[in-house]
């Protein structure tokens, strides 16, 4: 007898699972937050920006391992490349668990990074055999608004295990977490790539792809938007611990503040859903953008009538706002990058992956090392890369609005 085929997961339960794998990402962000300071104590560092690197060192890595799972998933299908990317970030994950010094905690992250990257491209790229256009928009908006919930929570859990047990154990619920999402892939999704449609791993066609792609305005204009939005963010993550705990003093409940903020970002996501029902994802984008740019120097011209130390009350309004349209953002530019690359979609998702990765990590590094105290340095990050977004969008859509309307 043929065997039967195995069924594809429902649509809120593939929502569920992919989240679920995607979020490996932000649970090795989040979660290490309230413990940066005690690991750079016990492993003697001296510099208190320098213990940023244990999130930056993790985006290297991700950009890094981004360019390789996509061509793999191509070549061998989704689910080998995703099982590569669980092994090297349990790897990972058992370095920083006995580290000793701190290069050892950054090899150990940067393994998890190179890791996660897997799960995190390769998704993507399943979401996108199934869905495409406003279709694959709105799956992303929901897997984002089941993908925050770990924010919103990790910050409170890395605090309670840090009380509790120490750092070293948040490294053993990595573990459990990697092990347990692994398995639930393996036993309910199929492969979503025929066999008939995969391509042999070459360098050339990497190369060739990479070029066709940068070619692409449309695409590389809206991973270089990508790159942006999310490098501001990163400059947040890198600085959100010091700045709640050391500059406002929030102690213990920074996990809270944290969460209302990671809030903000997931009902975002729930909104952007529906209003892709009635508006196209480019004047979402635009918005957005426009709104953060103008919150942002208004926030700045509070901040300098207040020497640099606004009341925390209006930092989390500012956060709060900016984060909502930043939640608009985060699904639909993924999705604008991904829109014309459909016929390449495992090594296109890995490129504009990669690619906006290291733009984030630049910018990310940037803003967070020049922490000084104050929140000056980010909220200007805000701005400045905010309207560098809009322009990056203006010229990704230029080809495209030339395109549909040629000269007479």
């Amino acid at each position: 007898m043929a065997r039967k085929k195995r069924a594809e997961p429902g649509f809120a339960e593939f929502i569920t699972l992919t989240a679920l794998m995607m979020s490996l990402v932000a649970l090795s962000i989040d979660t290490m937050l309230p413990a940066l300071a005690d690991i750079g104590k016990e492993l003697g560092v001296h510099e208190e920006n320098t213990n940023q690197l244990i999130l930056s060192i993790l985006f290297l890595g991700m950009a890094s391992g981004q360019l390789l799972y996509g061509p793999i998933s191509d070549s061998t299908g989704r689910k080998p490349a995703i099982y590569l990317g669980y092994a090297l970030f349990i790897t990972g994950t058992l370095f920083s668990l006995v580290a000793q010094n701190f290069p050892v905690m950054l090899a150990g992250r940067f393994l998890q990074g190179f890791g996660t990257a897997g799960p995190r491209i390769v998704s993507i790229a399943i979401v996108r055999d199934r869905y495409e256009g406003s279709s694959m928009a709105r799956v992303m908006s929901f897997v984002m608004t089941v993908f925050i919930l770990v924010p919103i929570v990790a910050p409170a859990i890395g605090q309670g295990i840090v009380v509790l047990s120490g750092w070293r154990a948040i490294f053993g619920t990595f573990l459990v977490f990697a092990l347990l999402s692994i398995a639930w892939f393996a036993l309910r999704q199929p492969e979503t790539l025929k066999p008939e449609n995969r391509i042999p791993f070459s360098f050339k066609r990497m190369t060739a792809t990479i070029r066709s792609i940068l070619e692409n305005r449309s695409a590389l204009g809206y991973t270089v938007t990508a790159g942006l939005v999310s490098g501001y963010f990163l400059g947040y993550l890198n600085s959100a611990q010091q700045i709640f705990q050391e500059e406002y003093a929030l102690g213990e409940r920074f996990p809270l503040y944290f969460a209302a903020l990671a809030l903000s970002i997931g009902s975002a996501s729930f909104v952007n859903a529906r209003l892709l029902l009635h508006h196209s994802m480019q004047s979402l984008s635009r918005k957005a953008l426009l709104t953060i740019g103008t919150l942002s120097v208004a926030f700045l011209l509070l901040i300098l009538l207040q020497e640099n130390h606004p009341p925390l009350w209006q930092l989390m309004l500012y956060l709060f706002l900016t984060f909502f349209s930043t939640g608009i953002l985060f699904g639909n530019l993924n999705a604008l990058a991904m829109e014309t690359l459909g016929s390449i979609a495992g090594i296109g998702s890995g490129i504009v992956g990669s690619l906006s990765t290291f733009i984030s990590l630049i910018v990310g590094t940037a803003i967070g090392q020049s922490y000084n105290g104050t929140v000056l340095p980010l909220t200007t990050g805000f701005f400045i890369l905010s309207i560098i977004s809009l322009g990056a969008m203006h010229w990704a859509e230029k080809e495209k609005q030339l395109t549909h309307h040629p000269a007479d």
